[in-house]
């Protein structure tokens, strides 16, 4: 099998990549439509890789396209698990907004840049002005309820299925994330989280992704999920990442058994 990654750390201890820098596609370009899988493309290269060199890509361009920014994640999310997503207002910057979001929310309450990641671009809104500096540097506006949290869980989907979920702890503040001094468990999960996140991943097209869900009165809320997340707690649990990845490309290559031919008539 040939293999193309334009990102070494990520597709290190799969055998057999070939390394190309992103910003040589072009001069590689016969290395890469040779290929029978490029991996963890740059978001610039996926609609011409996919759409224009009919490569196959991992991840997926479902993962590419929903995990892109929070505006159509929540709204891929809120097609297939509403019930799961925390009370969340989509906005326009245009004149009268704040008033209509005070009207919607109470504070405090969330408000997030629609592209960040590793909890960077989410502030906690506990005032008018906080919502103004906030309303000054963003376009697209994405406001979320407050959820009483302390801890989320991740769980990380590659394949079809989850390959390890653990605990967030907060680090002192708001966010839980890992890059933001929150602390990993691996404490159970509840195995709800897994049947979920497996469900609504399947559904989605997605497959390599770390979801972030919170737990409030039993109830599952889906926080966010990202295509490229963060490995610490993989590394300390010794999670095969590379061999998952690897099964997963190796077993789609595999023809399927040839169908019945149901019109063939038996011979008398």
């Amino acid at each position: 099998m040939r293999l193309v990654s334009f990102d070494p750390f990520r597709s290190a201890g799969i055998p057999g990549v070939t390394y190309v820098k992103p910003e040589l596609i072009f001069k590689e370009k016969e290395l890469v439509k040779s290929a029978d899988w490029v991996l963890f493309p740059e978001y610039w290269q996926v609609n011409f890789l996919v759409y224009g060199w009919g490569k196959k890509i991992f991840p997926s361009i479902n993962s590419y396209h929903l995990g892109h920014d929070k505006v159509e994640m929540t709204r891929a999310l809120w097609a297939v698990a509403p019930e799961h997503v925390p009370d969340t207002l989509i906005k326009a910057n245009v004149a009268g907004v704040a008033e209509e979001i005070l009207d919607y929310f109470q504070f405090p309450f969330i408000a997030k840049e629609v592209r960040s990641s590793m909890g960077r671009g989410v502030y906690l809104i506990e005032n008018a002005r906080q919502l103004e500096q906030y309303l000054s540097s963003n376009r697209v506006l994405y406001l979320q309820e407050y959820l009483p949290i302390d801890r989320d869980i991740r769980a990380v989907y590659v394949g079809k299925r989850v390959v390890c979920a653990y605990w967030r702890v907060g680090g002192g503040n708001f966010k839980n994330n890992v890059a933001q001094g929150g602390r990993i468990d691996f404490s159970p999960v509840p195995r709800e989280v897994i049947s979920l996140v497996e469900r609504v991943a399947g559904t989605l097209g997605i497959n390599h992704a770390g979801f972030d869900l919170a737990v409030v009165e039993d109830k599952l809320y889906f926080l966010e999920f990202n295509v490229l997340f963060g490995n610490q707690a993989l590394l300390q649990s010794k999670v095969p990442l590379a061999k998952f990845i690897m099964e997963y490309i190796t077993n789609l290559d595999q023809p399927e058994p040839p169908k019945p031919d149901l019109f063939t008539q038996k011979a008398s």
